[in-house]
């Protein structure tokens, strides 16, 4: 059946203003990272992103190794924009990104020109798209130099091959650079990606913390893993079921479910339930919380594994307020636990 956008697609998500740019996201963002390779159905994949579209997220999020197999979820991206949005493309904000391993030879991983560049004209192939919105580097690399890096970047928006320029998982000092190199090269630094949970709290670290220096330079943020690889949904609080992320080891070990997280999680949950929220949206929620200058992040990305799930999570935005007593019983149980995958080595 021929898919025709829910008309009031706009009237409930709110919409966040990245940095001080002319771009809006929408509060929660849909990550592609899983559930859209060859593993899941073809049909449950469309089901998903018609249902997150007519709720407003028009931003999707992918990466050149999202799959399985690498390549896999643009690919499969690409047939849904072609059969369901592609009426649709300007109001869509899609976004990849370059930086982990993704072929063989010295060119297929990290940060040089040479592997962005062909990266993102093999995205661009494999999603049937002229332009991505936003080209990220996923990741810093320590051994390229960091112009060359961002040169890449202002490369792929100076071809028209990408509208705005992006990074992920870079320190605060790192970003203060990227953002100066990329400011004298006349291509702004857009938006960070980077990891942000309750339990995973490394942005709001340092002087200045990632929130502080990306408000000096102008860019936006948007948050992935915002349920910590999905330790802050219902589904831990009795243990660590069968059929589970952790269970399954897929970027979240067993092992990685110790007793103190889960007294964590269940005191965590125990504040959701007061506030008439499940765990996962309340998690979503506190993501976007408001603080004095301001919620620092300009949207949280999550991922879906049905509507069901969706919905659930996009119901977030309907109670995205904290009182302080709130937030300080929140604090108790938020607090870093070592969870962050993408940390840098020292």
């Amino acid at each position: 059946m021929t898919y025709s956008a829910a008309e009031n697609r706009y009237d409930s998500m709110p919409y966040r203003r990245v940095g001080r740019s002319g771009l809006k996201l929408p509060a929660i963002s849909l990550g592609l990272w899983h559930n859209f390779g060859d593993d899941k159905r073809f049909d449950e994949q469309r089901a998903i992103l018609r249902r997150a579209f007519d709720l407003g997220v028009n931003h999707f999020d992918l990466a050149n190794n999202y799959g399985p197999p690498d390549g896999s979820a643009e690919t499969n991206f690409g047939r849904h924009l072609k059969d369901d949005f592609k009426p649709y493309r300007d109001e869509l904000v899609i976004s990849t990104k370059a930086g982990y391993y993704m072929w063989p030879g010295p060119y297929g991983e990290w940060g040089s020109r040479k592997y962005l560049i062909s990266s993102l004209d093999q995205s661009l192939q494999r999603m049937g798209l002229d332009y991505v919105d936003i080209f990220y580097s996923h990741r810093p690399d320590p051994e390229t130099p960091l112009e060359e890096t961002m040169g890449a970047l202002d490369y792929a928006v100076r071809s028209g091959k990408a509208l705005y320029a992006g990074i992920s998982s870079y320190t605060p000092e790192q970003t203060l650079e990227a953002a100066r190199i990329l400011k004298d090269l006349g291509t702004p630094l857009l938006i960070h990606q980077p990891s942000y949970s309750m339990l995973n709290r490394w942005t709001e670290n340092g002087s200045p913390n990632l929130y502080e220096a990306l408000d000096q330079v102008g860019a936006g943020s948007i948050a992935f893993s915002p349920l910590a690889q999905g330790m802050l949904t219902d589904r831990y609080l009795n243990g660590v079921p069968a059929d589970s992320r952790a269970a399954k080891a897929r970027f979240l070990s067993e092992d990685a479910i110790t007793d103190e997280k889960l007294h964590r999680i269940r005191g965590l949950h125990s504040i959701a339930e007061g506030r008439g929220q499940s765990l996962a949206q309340m998690a979503v929620a506190w993501i976007l919380r408001d603080q004095p200058k301001g919620s620092p992040v300009t949207s949280a990305l999550i991922g879906a594994s049905s509507v069901r799930q969706l919905e659930d999570t996009l119901s977030a935005i309907n109670n995205l307020e904290f009182t302080g007593d709130e937030l300080n019983a929140i604090d108790e149980f938020a607090v870093e636990s070592d969870i962050n995958l993408w940390k840098q080595p020292v």
